[in-house]
């Protein structure tokens, strides 16, 4: 397995682990915007950036990295607040701050990073937005692919095509759970759920009557795994419930 140090601390980590999760290992904080546990990285915000060196690199020689995709190699030195480093994650935040003014989450970096404010011109239409990319990617990672980036330099956004009710969304809202910057709007009820402009029909528990998700996920999911449709009428607290008394009942007859 390999072993590496960062800021000093010597650490262990399995093949194929990445230097943002040896550095969580290691007790060392790297911020990141864009990474999420179980999905792809991408490296988009770039705020991850670290300094590297390699055995047999001259003493003085490092080169610049994003953490969440650069694979933790054994033997080399990894260095997380360099000033060269430290810098490049400033004009990040700046650049961000710039585009989100008024964002909870980029004032706070911002202001630990010594940023009490953009020195670009603002954002004369501030968003909360930051194309962190999560909501895309989570979309495609359960084969939904509902909405997707638009446009490019200052006009880029997140949109489902057309600026029109995406028809492929299912109402999951799981774009709007992993969005760090809570940004994308939604409405939940027992009976409607609406994103993106689209309404859902909500399904409710065949047990309980709670309604836990929509009828559109059940027939995605039901069509993506090949479950039968009915697994997905029950909600998750009464599948517990249910497989707790079965267990109970087994170990009572053991």
């Amino acid at each position: 397995m390999p072993n590496l140090t960062i800021d000093g601390v010597t650490v262990e980590v399995e093949e194929g682990a990445y230097i943002l999760q040896a550095a969580q290992k290691a007790g060392v904080h790297i911020p990141t915007l864009c990474q999420f546990d179980g999905l792809e990285p991408w490296g988009g915000c770039r705020l991850c950036v670290v300094d590297l060196w390699r055995p047999g690199w001259d003493p003085d020689w490092f080169k610049m990295v994003t953490a969440c995709n650069h694979p933790a190699e054994d033997g080399v030195k990894v260095f997380t607040s360099t000033p060269r480093v430290l810098e490049t994650r400033r004009v990040v935040l700046d650049l961000l701050l710039a585009r989100c003014p008024e964002t909870a989450l980029i004032r706070r970096l911002a202001a630990e990073h010594g940023l009490p404010a953009t020195t670009f011109v603002r954002n004369p239409e501030p968003t909360d937005c930051i194309l962190c990319a999560l909501c895309t990617r989570v979309c495609d990672h359960i084969g939904v692919s509902a909405i997707s980036s638009v446009n490019r330099g200052v006009g880029r956004e997140i949109a489902p095509p057309f600026h029109q009710p995406p028809p492929d969304c299912i109402g999951c809202l799981a774009c709007a759970e992993v969005c760090p910057t809570d940004c994308i709007p939604f409405t939940s009820s027992d009976r409607q759920r609406t994103i993106w402009g689209q309404d859902f029909e909500m399904l409710r528990c065949s047990q309980c009557g709670r309604a836990h998700i929509t009828v559109a996920q059940a027939d995605h999911w039901a069509a993506r795994t090949g479950v039968p449709r009915s697994y997905y009428e029950t909600c998750d607290v009464c599948k517990r419930l249910h497989h707790a008394e079965v267990f109970a009942r087994l170990t009572a007859g053991g």
